[in-house]
C-alpha cells in the first residue's frame, strides 16, 4: 500500500524556477506545447509555451539527440538540455536541447489560427468560435490573467476588511430586480428563474456575517446587441451592515481598486507591459450628484439631454471625460440616481426622496459598478413594494429576515468583465470574457 504524503516534487522545472534557482551550463528538464518552430538550417528555435509565458529552447544539428523534423507545432513535450543566458531570448534565458519526449501530438497539423503571432489578425468572431485556440496567443491569454488579478484583489482585500465570503443560489422562485429580463425555466413542473443577482441572499447574510461578498455569474434576459452587453456576465458583490451611509460603500470599493492596482503593478507587471497597459490612478476617486454632473456636461459639451431618470452611454463617456479633464480621473461615482430608475429596495434621500442614496463607478466611458444604501426596516420595504404595485410573492424569506431585525446597510456589485475591458482598452466585452453568452452564442 501507498500513502500520499503532499504535493510531488517534479524534475520539470517552470520559468520562474529556472530564473531563480538554476544556473548557466546546469542540465535541466522543462515540458511545454510548442509555440512555434524557427528553423534557421542547422539551427532552429523551439519555443514553448508554458503557464508563465515564452521559454526559448535552441535544437542544434550534431548536439541534439533527435532530428527537428520529429517535432510539431502544438505538440506537448519534455525537453532535457542545458540552461544558458541569452538578453533576447524571453526572459533572457533559453534551453539548448539534448533529449526530447514526446508527450502528445495534435491530430491536425493546421492551425485554425495563428496563435504564435504577436497579436492575432482576425475577426472577434473568429477568435470566439476559436476560443480554446486563440487563447493560446501570448497577448490574448493576458487579459486574463490581468483579470485574475481583479478577482483574487476582491477576494484578499476583502478578507482583510472582516468580509466572509458565501455562495447564494442561481436558481431562484423570482428575481431581484424586478422587470423582464429573467431567463425562465421549469424546475420540476415549478416555475423558476435564474439569478439577476445574488442580492436578496447578499442582504439576508449581513443578518448573519455583518460583511459579505461573492464572485459569481448573473443572468440578464434582455435581447441587446452591444459591445457593453452579456446575457452571462461574473458579477462581484458586497453587501455590508452598520454603515453610517452609502458613501462608506463607495470608499470600500475605492480601497479596493487601491489595492488592485497595487496587486497588478507587482504581481502581474508582465501582462501589463504585454498589455501595453498604464493603471488607472485611484488615490483619490471624485463623487458628483447624478443631475448636477447630468447639467455639467450637458452645459461643457453642449449635449442634449433626453432621459432625466438614467444615464446613456454617450452621457457616460462625456462625464469620464469631463472628470477626466476636470479632476484627472479615469474613475468618477455619480451618486443620487432618482428613485424611479432603482430597484424597491434602494433607500430614498430622506432629504429629496425623488432621489436613492444609490451610485454608479464609471470607468473610462463606461459603467463598472452599481451601488447604494439599501432600505433596512420591514415597514419601509413592504411601503414601497406596496407604493410600485408589486406583490411581495416569492419574496416571503427575504422580507421575513428584515421582521426580525437588519442593520443599516448596503453594497455593489462589479462588472468583473467590463472593469477588465476597461483596464485593457478593449472596445467590445466579449473581448475579456472567456466564453461569451449573448444573444445569438450559445457555444462553444
Amino acid at each position: 500500500m501507498d500513502y500520499l504524503t503532499g504535493v510531488r516534487q517534479k524534475e520539470t522545472l517552470e520559468i520562474s524556477e529556472l530564473l531563480l534557482n538554476a544556473e548557466a551550463g546546469q542540465k535541466v528538464h522543462v515540458n511545454g506545447a510548442v509555440h512555434t518552430i524557427r528553423d534557421m538550417g542547422t539551427v532552429a528555435f523551439v519555443i514553448l509555451r508554458k503557464r508563465e509565458g515564452l521559454l526559448q529552447c535552441v535544437y542544434e544539428e550534431g548536439i541534439a539527440g533527435f532530428e527537428l523534423n520529429g517535432i510539431k507545432e502544438a505538440a506537448t513535450v519534455e525537453i532535457e538540455g542545458t540552461l544558458e543566458k541569452n538578453e533576447k531570448a524571453p526572459n533572457g534565458i533559453e534551453i539548448r536541447m539534448e533529449k526530447l519526449r514526446i508527450l502528445s501530438e495534435p491530430a491536425d497539423e493546421r492551425m485554425p489560427l495563428a496563435i504564435s503571432k504577436w497579436k492575432l489578425k482576425t475577426s472577434l468572431e473568429a477568435k470566439l468560435n476559436y476560443r480554446a485556440i486563440s487563447l493560446r496567443n501570448v497577448r490574448e491569454r493576458a487579459k486574463f490573467r490581468i483579470q485574475e488579478g481583479l478577482i483574487r484583489a476582491f477576494r484578499d482585500f476583502l478578507y482583510s476588511q472582516g468580509f466572509t465570503e458565501i455562495h447564494t443560489p442561481k436558481i431562484g422562485a423570482k428575481g431581484a430586480e424586478g422587470g423582464a429580463n429573467i431567463f425562465k425555466l421549469d424546475y420540476f413542473h415549478r416555475p423558476a428563474v435564474l439569478a439577476q443577482s445574488p442580492q436578496f441572499y447578499k442582504q439576508m447574510m449581513v443578518g448573519v456575517f455583518d460583511r459579505v461578498f461573492e464572485t459569481a455569474p448573473v443572468f440578464r434576459a434582455e435581447k441587446h446587441n452591444t459591445k457593453r452587453h452579456l446575457n452571462e456576465y461574473t458579477s462581484l458583490d458586497l453587501e455590508m451592515g452598520y454603515i453610517d451611509g452609502f458613501e462608506d460603500i463607495m470608499a470600500m470599493e475605492t480601497g479596493y481598486l487601491q489595492y488592485a492596482m497595487r496587486l497588478l503593478s507587482s504581481d502581474y507587471a508582465k501582462e501589463l507591459q504585454i498589455l501595453d497597459i498604464t493603471l488607472p490612478k485611484v488615490g483619490q476617486i471624485p463623487a458628483v450628484r447624478f443631475h448636477e454632473i447630468k447639467e455639467a456636461v450637458s452645459e461643457k459639451y453642449g449635449h442634449k439631454m433626453r432621459n432625466p431618470f438614467d444615464l446613456e452611454p454617450e452621457e457616460e463617456q462625456l462625464i469620464s471625460r469631463y472628470a477626466k479633464e476636470e479632476w484627472d480621473s479615469d474613475f468618477v461615482f455619480v451618486t443620487h440616481y432618482p428613485s424611479k430608475k432603482r430597484p424597491f429596495y434602494a433607500m430614498d434621500d430622506p432629504e429629496d426622496t425623488r432621489y436613492t442614496l444609490s451610485f454608479d463607478l464609471l470607468f473610462r466611458g463606461m459603467e463598472v459598478t452599481t451601488g447604494g444604501q439599501r432600505i433596512h426596516d420591514h415597514r419601509m420595504l413592504t411601503e414601497k413594494i406596496e407604493a410600485r404595485g408589486m406583490t411581495e410573492e416569492g419574496m416571503e424569506d427575504y422580507l421575513a429576515a428584515f421582521k426580525h431585525g437588519m442593520p443599516p446597510h448596503g453594497g455593489l456589485g462589479i462588472g468583473l468583465e467590463r472593469l477588465t475591458m476597461k483596464l485593457a482598452g478593449e472596445d467590445n466585452v466579449r473581448e475579456t470574457t472567456l466564453f461569451p453568452r449573448d444573444l445569438s452564442r450559445l457555444e462553444p
